[in-house]
């Protein structure tokens, strides 16, 4: 059954636009000219519960606008949603019970208090059974390993130690959906790991619907299992993230280690990026020639003594999305629409 249905969903905002030559600020005060800006097209798609969504694109591609339709913060421009079966912007207080958020930029812990004052506070806001609060409270804490932060204030914390705060204040009330908005933003590759491996743990053993954007390629690798990319506020891929990297993979790359030196490898799709000594670094284009081929060349003429094979980095996959799609970040100015009213905003 479905968490998240979307149909039609859109979003259009008035954007004033600043009067040209000399007087212009005079009559852009009292005859502003308003131009439509489309941030979000209609767009489709659904989340079925359980489920961890990459929701993927440049900045200003509308990944934002969508969460905050999806939370009930903006009221769309045409479209219908549904969250957990609750139109967002029309029952937002209910849904507010049932989902929550984290977003890696934004806190919702208070600044000067400690998060243990923080969580009393949200579970009053939640309206939680005291006994059923320090219970999941305390479950929390320990799986996130937060116990020696509790009391010390929020502005004391590493960011590292923030975020893990930030989730847990996320799933106190036992959200069956959570909207994570880049989270692991600025953080050292061995904590980006630790909230990787809890977020992963927290759908396994809760069953969480996730909702997740990220810039980040490790995260859309080993998190979700299905990407959803969207450019200029439409959806222009909707497929498994395995799929996505063997449609849109043209290449591979080969380090072997060898017992002696080897010559040039002849063979068409093939080329030598790299040589050290015994050391070789090949790149090879699949679409010329199989990867099996290529290795099977190897073992027969040369002394193996260890080869690893490995994919391109998932940024040179999301970008190569964009390019055979045609659909490159464009700039604000080039997806503004025509001027739409003079004196008044719609």
């Amino acid at each position: 059954m479905p968490a998240i249905v979307v149909q039609g969903l859109s979003k259009v905002f008035a954007v004033k636009v600043k009067a040209q030559g000399l007087g212009g600020s005079v009559s852009s005060l009292f005859r502003p000219v308003y131009r439509e800006k489309t941030a979000v097209a209609p767009i489709d798609f659904t989340v079925d519960a359980g489920e961890i969504l990459a929701f993927m694109g440049p900045n200003g591609a509308g990944k934002s606008t969508t969460i905050k339709m999806l939370t009930g913060i903006l009221h769309p421009t045409s479209g219908q949603a549904s969250v957990l079966g609750l139109c967002p912007w029309k029952e937002r207080r209910r849904l507010g019970f049932v989902v929550g958020s984290v977003f890696g930029q934004k806190s919702q812990l208070w600044y000067h208090l400690p998060p243990a004052d923080s969580f009393e506070l949200m579970g009053s806001i939640y309206e939680l059974e005291h006994r059923k609060f320090l219970k999941r409270r305390d479950d929390l804490v320990e799986r996130f390993d937060i116990g020696a932060y509790m009391n010390t204030p929020v502005r004391r914390l590493s960011l590292g130690e923030r975020m893990r705060c930030e989730i847990v204040a996320a799933l106190l009330h036992g959200p069956k959906v959570i909207f994570l908005d880049e989270p692991t933003i600025g953080l050292d590759v061995i904590v980006k790991q630790r909230i990787r491996d809890l977020i992963l743990e927290m759908n396994r053993e809760e069953g969480t619907t996730l909702f997740l954007t990220s810039h980040d390629s490790g995260d859309i690798e080993q998190l979700c299992k299905r990407a959803i990319v969207i450019n200029h506020g439409e959806i222009i891929l909707d497929q498994k993230v395995s799929r996505m990297k063997r449609d849109y993979l043209t290449y591979k790359t080969i380090e072997l280690r060898l017992r002696e030196e080897a010559a040039d490898f002849d063979l068409p799709g093939v080329q030598i990026v790299k040589r050290k000594g015994t050391g070789l670094k090949l790149t090879v284009d699949t679409a010329v020639i199989g990867i099996e081929e290529v290795l099977s060349h190897i073992i027969n003429h040369c002394k193996v003594e260890d080869v690893t094979v490995e994919d391109p980095p998932m940024e040179q996959i999301i970008t190569r999305i964009y390019e055979r799609t045609g659909q490159m970040p464009a700039l604000a100015s080039e997806r503004s629409g025509p001027v739409i009213a003079e004196g008044v905003a719609p």
